[in-house]
């Protein structure tokens, strides 16, 4: 589980074809590795990857070609920035939310509209997807945590205050740019039980 909240930004180092799909190799820069070991987990743009190698200033992990399908990955470069978050641990708060670095779908930036000193980012998503979307709510972009302003349709909207343009790679996006989500993980809890509901007959909001 991670928490959304960017410890650095890294980036890539090396992307090589294995028979498992590709390993990817990063620079973690400012992020401290010495207290995490290979298996562990670390978020990489919002997916969780385990540590298959490590190196003082990097590490490398396989991504399989499922998650080559179902998030950016499949169009990273080398140098590109990346963020990243150690796996949380039990006695870590949490300023974010839960997140589980398992990224739902892609979505595609409409507009980057300054107000103030933040800006105002619309990202577009599926159909599939939006259905979980909620104003107010939580979504995670690229592994940031952020807070729902409005949603309409297939269209929400996120205010990104200057900290996190500066620390973390949203600050990089344009129109156009495609994003890893994370849809709210509570969201996805309640639609299985209501589907549970709904082919059992059994009342999930009646104590028993």
């Amino acid at each position: 589980m991670f928490t959304g909240i960017i410890q650095a930004k890294g980036n890539i180092k090396e992307i090589r074809i294995s028979n498992k799909g590709v390993v990817f190799t990063l620079n973690s820069n400012s992020l401290e590795l010495s207290d995490v070991s290979i298996g562990d987990s670390i978020a990489v743009n919002g997916v969780c990857l385990t540590i298959t190698q490590l190196d003082k200033n990097s590490f490398s992990a396989d991504v399989s070609k499922e998650t080559l399908n179902c998030t950016t990955f499949s169009q990273l470069k080398k140098d590109q920035n990346i963020n990243l978050e150690k796996s949380l641990r039990l006695n870590q708060g949490i300023d974010g939310h839960l997140v589980s670095g398992h990224v739902d779908g892609v979505g595609e930036v409409v507009s980057l509209q300054k107000e103030g000193e933040s800006t105002r980012l619309k990202i577009k998503v599926k159909n599939d997807l939006s259905k979980y979307i909620a104003k107010k709510g939580s979504i995670c972009i690229n592994g940031v945590s952020l807070t729902v302003n409005s949603v309409e349709a297939d269209i929400f909207d996120v205010n990104i205050v200057p900290h996190t343009l500066s620390v973390t790679t949203l600050g990089e996006l344009i129109e156009n740019s495609r994003v890893n989500i994370e849809i709210d993980i509570i969201a996805r809890h309640i639609e299985h039980l209501i589907k549970h509901k709904s082919t059992t007959g059994i009342d999930i909001t009646t104590p028993k």
